[in-house]
């Protein structure tokens, strides 16, 4: 079939190359603007678009493709389908209405639950043991349309949120042929959506990533999980900011307050939290690299009874 795509970060790209492999014509690609990234602002393409051109794909960029410029391109690329995939823009009705066989999603939940943003991380946040990939045909709500297929992917104990991005995003260009062969030959069973079980997966935010140390144990260690690699997650110490990137959960009580380190030894860094205690793995003093443990604590003599604290505090 004749096929716009439409997304934006990496987690897009394994998607528009299984739509090559698999034989369909990509037409068009559409992604965000070029941005200026790092302290240098170097302007730095999409990942989207670095494989495109890679493939010798003709590339959009539109500001705006609600821009009456831009949906008349579309209209003219004349696609059988669009599929669109963490593009970043919110598609208009006159855009939805382009393609004969409709414009289809991939969102990485088992919808109806996670519709928004960020359902990666918010699975493991919540403590979701799976979620999935479900493609879906757009309509102008966010991510309400009917469902096409699913397919679910467990949740491991130890998943980040980079480690099950990457998963979905394989399980994502997997699905997405099957539903548009499906598609191609007028197979495809739309399932409508409904509300029951839906939570909102809110756009993730840096100030998320401070930690609040009254949290039961179990939730500040799936926060450092689901918020891995970015924002991730933090604590204010002597006035400077340590990110904490691994903990593991010890059931067990001590005297002290929330944030207090209330054990430590030449390799184990130990936090009072609001239920249980936090042994801290893997963690990064300001302006210096990730270490483990055991080196962290060579070089920088935390003692019992420091307390950690949210930045505000």
């Amino acid at each position: 079939m004749r096929i716009v795509f439409m997304g934006t970060p990496d987690f897009s790209v394994p998607v528009l190359e299984s739509l090559i492999e698999a034989g369909h014509k990509v037409i068009g690609v559409v992604t965000q603007p070029d941005k200026p990234r790092g302290r240098g602002k170097s302007v730095l393409m999409p990942p989207v678009k670095e494989k495109a051109l890679e493939r010798g794909l003709a590339v959009f960029q539109p500001s705006k493709v609600r821009a009456p410029e831009f949906v008349k391109v579309l209209k003219d690329l004349k696609p059988d389908v669009m599929v669109v995939v963490a593009f970043g823009q919110i598609l208009p009705k006159e855009v939805l209405e382009i393609p004969p066989k409709g414009c289809i999603n991939i969102h990485a939940s088992l919808l109806p639950k996670y519709r928004g943003a960020a359902p990666i991380q918010w699975a493991i946040i919540d403590g979701e043991k799976e979620t999935g990939i479900t493609t879906m045909m757009m309509d102008e709500g966010l991510d309400t349309g009917d469902m096409l297929e699913k397919t679910a992917v467990p949740i491991e104990e130890d998943e980040t949120g980079d480690s099950l991005h990457d998963k979905l995003s394989a399980a994502g260009a997997k699905l997405i042929v099957s539903t548009l062969e499906k598609i191609e030959h007028g197979t495809a069973v739309r399932t409508p959506q409904t509300d029951q079980g839906t939570c909102y997966a809110r756009m993730l935010k840096k100030d998320m990533g401070d930690i609040d140390w009254a949290m039961d144990a179990d939730a500040i260690e799936r926060l450092i999980r689901g918020l891995n690699s970015w924002p991730g997650t933090y604590t204010k110490w002597n006035g400077k900011t340590l990110k904490i990137w691994k903990a593991d959960v010890v059931d067990r009580e001590y005297e002290g307050v929330c944030g207090e380190v209330v054990y430590r030894d030449k390799n184990t860094l130990l936090v009072k939290t609001g239920k249980g205690c936090l042994s801290l793995l893997e963690l990064q003093p300001e302006g210096k690299k990730r270490m483990a443990a055991d080196a962290f604590l060579r070089g920088y003599p935390v003692e019992e009874h420091t307390v950690f604290t949210k930045s505000g505090l």
